[in-house]
């Protein structure tokens, strides 16, 4: 089954001589159950594509479906009912609530999604636990390390069992062994929850961990590459 198909989207930035194209022509398929590396240098628009297939950005051509859903033609108020229930986020900077604990900033999606208040939060415990992180589920972001932080936006990105998964450079603020650890406990929650998931990254280290590798180069994605053993 098809997770997410983009078809020749284009993204534009400004008008006239000014304009900058970000995206051009971008067109890919994810499957389920797939776990796809998106490389690129900075620049090269693979943010930019994350954030229109997450609905975040209006592309200014082209189509976006999530499974069977047109992401364009949704309203505004579509779009974010579906962000919240199908659609899981891991940003790079963690955006997690300062003032909330590690396991409230779990269950704080109880509050966007459609599932229970009870659900989210047996689902939140059961995260806590599956990332290595239930002894911390009272401690405030400040008082936990960039691994462990960035734990908890996994879990906060889960919690809601959406469909699909979009991670945006996740080893940015860790060293090579703390990275390595996240993008291999993140690589088994989606597949072992059965979920898409789609990681930019510009470290080649971490494209062993996925099913497939896409590039980026000036808006427009290469072809299709299976991972190296030796990446």
């Amino acid at each position: 089954m098809t997770a997410v198909a983009v078809d020749d989207v284009t993204k534009v930035y400004g008008e006239g001589h000014t304009a900058v194209t970000a995206l051009s022509d971008a067109s890919l398929v994810l499957r389920d159950n797939e776990f796809l590396a998106l490389l690129g240098p900075s620049g090269s628009g693979k943010t930019t594509l994350l954030s229109v297939i997450g609905g975040l950005l209006a592309p200014t051509s082209g189509s976006v479906r999530i499974g069977s859903t047109d992401l364009i033609g949704l309203s505004a108020k579509e779009q974010t009912r579906l962000r919240a229930n199908r659609i899981g986020f891991v940003f790079q900077g963690y955006n997690l609530v300062p003032f909330l604990t590690a396991r409230e900033n779990l269950t704080v999606m109880a509050s966007i999604s459609d599932a229970s208040r009870r659900e989210i939060e047996e689902r939140a415990d059961q995260l806590l636990v599956e990332l290595g992180i239930a002894d911390r589920r009272d401690n405030l972001p400040e008082q936990l390390s960039g691994g462990e932080r960035q734990r908890v936006a996994i879990g906060r990105a889960l919690v809601t069992d959406p469909e699909l998964i979009l991670v945006d450079e996740p080893t940015a603020s860790l060293d090579t062994e703390l990275g390595t650890q996240v993008v291999k406990l993140l690589a088994a929650e989606i597949r072992n929850r059965g979920k898409a998931g789609i990681m930019v990254t510009h470290d080649l280290r971490m494209v062993e961990y996925t099913d497939r590798t896409m590039r980026i180069l000036d808006g427009q994605l290469q072809p299709t590459t299976q991972p190296s053993s030796d990446a």
